[in-house]
């Protein structure tokens, strides 16, 4: 039993069952007990201690092999975990299985400057109605993510600059204390390189750098097959590296910042100054009818062969591009997968950040470097929080850490 009361897997051997369970799904007693390494004693030990506290069950004979018949292992059915994805401008919340097999997906706009009592209380109602409508009685873990940096440790958002109020708000135990059941917080883009690199185009590869373009933008890391969050949890605020120093003011202050050069509130201004000036007739038209225009008109105006607005993709394809070509050439990654909202402009944005890394960077970083969309688009984010969620009760692995 953990500190806070929550049955965990004890052993190394108990986390590594359980790892194996989620992501293969249910496994033949003999089976496991051979790529465990264990013995057969051990193994039922492990297993009936599993078994116990409520996360494995037995499922009937396995497939024969020859000999006497081998129990199937499997999680247990009604191990359920939440994923939550805080955006800018919306909530996604998500349920799944024991095997994060998704059961119940959720969207919604909401704005993040509306504080953490508004917004996490709109996301107990999202996740009363779905426990009303039978997807889970009770959570074993609830992950979040949230735009902006995080102390993962203390389970607070640092200093964000697009979440005023935010700042050292304890999301992680409000969570916790809400919902009875562990809980943690990370930084969105994190997540979304979790989920990604779990289940998507990233799977399994052990250096992947994870670019989300929307409000703002953000890099997660993955080094040698870890997440790297940094010394204070801010690794990868790639969107306050400098992209122009002429450029505008971004929301930390300072001047030029790329997120400020292409966020998507930069990308809505620069299409609100395009169809005012008369420069996009597609834009202006949609200005007229509509009364406003954003991210999503500049990629159908851009889909329409609107000059102005294939401009904008252009420019901020290239701007994401040189700040990533830098990236490149001091970290070798073996992919980049690019996320986030603005990754709805899709192949056009994608082309003009490649030509840039291709060009700009090391040549033998870039020989072998794929640059591609997403494989989970909007999904990344709540299946990697689901992802971080099955950690707090599964553990870690391989390590002396595993059962505490």
């Amino acid at each position: 039993m953990a500190p806070d009361g929550v049955p965990r897997p004890d052993s190394p051997v108990q986390a590594r069952l359980l790892h194996m369970l989620r992501d293969e799904g249910p496994l033949s007693r003999a089976d496991v007990g051979q790529r465990l390494g264990v013995t057969r004693a051990r193994l039922a030990a492990d297993v009936e201690r599993l078994s116990g506290i409520g996360l494995v069950e037995h499922a009937g004979p396995a497939a024969s092999r020859g000999g006497r018949r081998s129990t199937l292992v499997r999680l247990a059915p009604q191990v359920r975990f939440a994923g939550i994805d805080l955006g800018a401008t919306s909530i996604s919340a998500e349920v799944v299985d024991g095997e994060l097999t998704p059961l119940a997906f959720v969207e919604e706009p909401a704005d993040i400057r509306d504080g953490p009592s508004a917004v996490l209380d709109r996301v107990q109602e999202i996740l009363g109605k779905l426990q009303a409508e039978g997807t889970y009685s009770s959570l074993a873990a609830i992950g979040m993510g949230v735009p902006g940096p995080v102390s993962f440790r203390d389970g607070v958002p640092a200093s964000p600059p697009i979440m005023p109020g935010w700042d050292g708000y304890p999301v992680r135990d409000t969570l916790a204390r809400a919902n009875g059941c562990p809980a943690a917080i990370d930084n969105d883009v994190n997540i979304m390189i979790m989920g990604e690199r779990h289940g998507g185009v990233a799977r399994s590869l052990d250096d992947v750098l994870f670019v989300k373009i929307g409000t703002g933008i953000g890099c997660g890391i993955i080094v040698n097959g870890q997440l790297y969050r940094g010394n204070d949890g801010c690794a990868g605020d790639i969107g306050h590296i400098q992209a122009d120093p002429a450029g505008p003011a971004c929301s930390c202050g300072h001047v030029g910042c790329l997120e400020a050069v292409f966020g998507g509130a930069a990308l809505g201004r620069s299409a609100l100054a395009v169809a005012r000036s008369g420069a996009s007739p597609w834009l202006a038209e949609r200005l007229a009818c509509a009364g406003a225009v954003g991210a999503r008109d500049v990629a159908e105006a851009a889909a329409a062969g609107d000059v102005a607005s294939l401009g904008l993709i252009r420019d901020g394809g290239r701007a994401v591009g040189a700040v990533l070509a830098g990236l490149v050439s001091f970290f070798n990654p073996s992919m980049i997968v690019i996320g986030g909202g603005l990754s709805q402009l899709g192949h056009l944005l994608l082309a003009d950040i490649r030509s840039v890394i291709y060009r700009r960077s090391l040549p033998l970083a870039t020989h072998n470097l794929p640059v591609v969309l997403s494989e989970l688009g909007p999904r990344a984010g709540v299946a990697g929080a689901s992802l971080l969620a099955s950690e707090l009760v599964f553990g870690s692995p391989g390590t002396a850490e595993a059962g505490r």
